[in-house]
C-alpha cells in the first residue's frame, strides 16, 4: 500500500469516523449507571411518588386543569439587564425567561426564550412540598401583578408570593441578581394552626419532549434532563428511556443537582452551598403527551403549631458558561459536551478563549490558535513532508516500474519497497501531518459546536456566526481548492485509478465541510494554507539538494 492509498484511506476513515459519531450521539445517549443505595437509604421514604399527576386529586385551586392543560393566572413580570421573566400565581412557577443578551436560532433579530409557555412546548421551573399538607406546583398563590424592573444602581430585585393552606402561611421569594441567570428562592412556612405540618421539598423542571426550535438536523445534539451526583458523576436520561419507563440513575443521594440541558443553554436546581450534605432524592416522570419532569425532593421539613422556618434553593437558567458552571456547582461543567475528546477539546477551548479575551475576535482567534497549533506540530509535519518530497522526486523512477510490470501488483510492490529502502524513505512518513491533525480537528469541531461564547460569534464580512456552516459556501470552495493544491504537491501515485481517487478527494472533503461550522473550515483552511507553504519550501529544499547532487556527479 503505497501513500497515496494510506492518505485516502486515512481521509475516508476520518469521514466515516464523524459520522458514526454523530450516529452514535443520534442513537445511544451516553448511558447512565443504576447505583444501589445502602440499606440505611433504602429505608428513607420515596415521596416522588406521591407528588401530583395530571388530572388526579386535583384541588379547586389546581393549577392545571383535569384535562392537562395548563391555566394562566395573576403574573408579574422582571426585567433585568440580562432577563426578561414570568412568574404564574398558578403554583408560583417560573413559565418565561427570555435570555436578552442571546439571539434565536431561526430568528437572529429575536431574544433567546429558554422558559416559556407555550402549546406544545411548555418549559417551566416549578417548586412545593410532597407528602403532606404544604402547597404544591398546583396551589394558587397570592401575588400584586405588574412589572418589576431594575434599576439603575440596583444590584438585586426581589418578588414575593404567598398562600395560605391548611393552617400554614408560605411565603416565597425570589431574588434576581444584576448580570446573572442565578435566580434566590427562599420559602419561610409558619404554622398557624393547631395541628403539626409537615412536607417535603421539591423542585422540578418541567420541559416539553421536543428539540429546541431552529436546531439544525444535521448536527445533533442533546436535548434532557441531567444529574450529577459525587456517586454516579454526570449523568443523562433520555426522554425516550422515561416514556418507557427504563431510566437508569441515581435516585438518592447526599449531594447533586438535576437539570434540563439542550445545546449551548441549561436550567438546573442547585443547592446554594456546595457542601450541602443533606439527603436528597432524584426523580423523573412522564406526566402528559410528551411532557416530561425531572426533579428533586429533600428531608421532610415539620413544623410544630406556631412554629415558623425557613428552606433556600437555587435555579441556574441561562448559557453554557463554562467557568460560571465550574463555579456554581461540581459537576455543572459538564454540561458543555466536548465529546469523547474532551481532554483534548478543554485546553483547546481554554486557549482559544485567552486568545480571544488579546484580539476580541473569535475568527481572528481560531486563525491565531491553527498557527500556534502548527507550530507546536512542526517538527512532526516536517519530517512527514520531506518523506513526500522525497517520494515526490521518485516519481518518474515508480512511474518507469508501472510500466515494466504492468498489472503484475506483487512484483510491482517488491520493486517500490526497494526502492524506498535503497533512498531511505518511509512510505508512512507522509501520513503523519494528517494524522497528528485528525485528534485536534475532531477536538475542535466539538469545542465549536458546544462552547457558548462562539455561538452567533462573527467573523467578518458574511461570516456573522461561527458555528454555522457558511451561508454562501465560501470557505469550503476555498478549502477546496487548498486541497487541490496540496494534491498537487503531493507525490503521484504510479496507478492511474488511486491518481483518480486523489484528485476527488478535495471535492469530497470539501462537499462534507458545506455543513460544517465555519469556524471549523476556517480552522482546516488556514491549517491547508500553511501545510501548502511548508510543504512548497521543503519541496523546493529537496529538488535543490537533488540538483546540486547531481551537478557535482558531473
Amino acid at each position: 500500500m503505497d501513500t497515496q492509498r494510506i492518505i485516502a484511506f486515512i481521509v475516508f476513515s476520518f469521514s466515516i469516523l464523524l459520522l458514526w459519531e454523530s450516529w452514535q450521539t443520534y442513537n445511544n445517549p451516553k448511558p447512565a449507571v443504576e447505583i444501589q443505595a445502602g440499606k440505611e437509604n433504602q429505608q428513607q421514604p420515596s415521596p416522588s411518588a406521591e407528588l401530583p399527576q395530571p388530572g388526579q386529586g386535583l384541588k379547586p385551586d389546581s393549577a392545571i386543569a383535569d384535562n392537562g392543560q395548563v391555566t394562566q393566572g395573576a403574573r408579574v413580570r422582571i426585567i433585568t439587564d440580562v432577563i426578561d421573566a414570568e412568574i404564574d400565581a398558578n403554583g408560583g412557577d417560573l413559565r418565561k425567561l427570555v435570555l436578552t443578551n442571546y439571539r434565536q436560532n431561526e430568528a437572529a433579530d429575536q431574544p433567546f426564550v429558554l422558559l416559556e409557555e407555550k402549546p406544545g412546548r411548555n418549559y417551566f421551573a416549578q417548586m412545593g412540598f410532597v407528602g403532606g399538607s404544604l402547597p404544591t406546583h398546583k396551589t394558587v398563590f397570592e401575588l400584586i401583578p405588574g412589572e418589576y424592573r431594575l434599576k439603575d444602581g440596583q444590584n438585586e430585585l426581589k418578588v414575593s408570593l404567598k398562600a395560605n393552606v391548611n393552617g400554614a402561611e408560605v411565603l416565597r421569594t425570589y431574588t434576581f441578581q444584576r448580570g446573572s441567570y442565578i435566580v434566590d428562592i427562599d420559602t419561610r412556612i409558619v404554622n398557624q394552626g393547631t395541628t403539626v405540618l409537615e412536607g417535603f421539598p421539591y423542585y422540578q423542571i418541567l420541559r416539553h419532549g421536543q428539540p429546541p426550535e431552529g436546531e439544525s438536523a444535521l448536527m445533533y445534539t442533546y436535548t434532557g434532563p441531567a444529574l450529577y451526583t459525587d456517586i454516579g458523576k454526570f449523568q443523562k436520561v433520555s426522554f425516550e428511556d422515561i416514556a418507557k419507563g427504563k431510566t437508569e440513575f441515581i435516585k438518592e443521594a447526599k449531594d447533586g443537582w438535576i437539570g434540563l440541558i439542550q445545546h449551548h443553554f441549561v436550567s438546573a436546581w442547585v443547592t446554594r452551598d456546595p457542601a450541602d450534605a443533606s439527603q436528597r432524592e432524584f426523580y423523573t416522570r412522564a406526566i402528559g403527551e410528551n411532557e416530561y419532569s425531572a426533579g428533586m425532593i429533600f428531608p421532610v421539613v415539620k413544623l410544630n403549631p406556631g412554629e415558623e422556618k425557613s428552606i433556600g434553593m437555587r435555579l441556574y437558567a441561562g448559557p453554557q458558561e463554562l467557568e460560571k458552571m465550574k463555579s456554581l456547582a461540581p459537576g455543572l461543567d459538564l454540561v458543555v459536551d466536548y465529546g469523547w475528546l474532551t481532554i483534548l477539546a478543554y485546553p483547546i477551548f481554554i486557549l482559544l478563549n485567552w486568545i480571544n479575551k488579546l484580539v476580541i475576535n473569535w475568527g481572528v482567534s481560531i486563525i491565531l490558535l491553527t498557527v500556534l497549533i502548527k507550530l507546536v506540530f512542526y517538527p512532526l509535519s516536517a519530517a512527514g513532508y520531506k518523506s513526500m518530497a522525497k517520494m515526490r522526486k521518485l516519481a518518474p523512477r515508480l512511474q518507469h516500474l508501472k510500466e515494466r510490470y504492468g498489472d503484475d501488483r506483487q512484483k510491482l510492490h517488491e520493486g517500490m519497497m526497494k526502492i524506498y529502502q535503497e533512498e531511505k524513505i518511509n512510505p508512512m512518513g507522509g501520513c503523519l501531518p494528517i494524522l497528528v491533525q485528525i485528534p485536534v480537528f475532531i477536538a475542535l469541531y466539538w469545542v465549536l459546536m458546544g462552547a457558548v461564547e462562539l455561538r452567533q460569534a462573527p467573523f467578518a464580512l458574511w461570516i456573522q456566526d461561527l458555528s454555522k456552516p457558511d451561508p454562501y459556501y465560501v470557505l469550503p470552495v476555498i478549502m477546496a481548492i487548498t486541497s487541490y493544491i496540496q494534491v498537487k504537491l503531493s507525490p503521484a501515485s504510479p496507478d492511474p485509478v488511486q491518481q483518480k481517487i486523489m484528485m476527488a478527494m478535495p471535492i469530497i472533503f470539501s462537499v462534507m465541510f458545506l455543513f460544517f461550522p465555519a469556524g471549523l473550515v476556517l480552522y482546516w483552511l488556514v491549517n491547508n494554507v500553511l501545510s501548502i507553504l511548508q510543504q512548497w519550501r521543503i519541496n523546493k529544499v529537496i529538488e535543490a539538494g537533488g540538483q546540486a547532487a547531481n551537478d557535482s556527479k558531473h
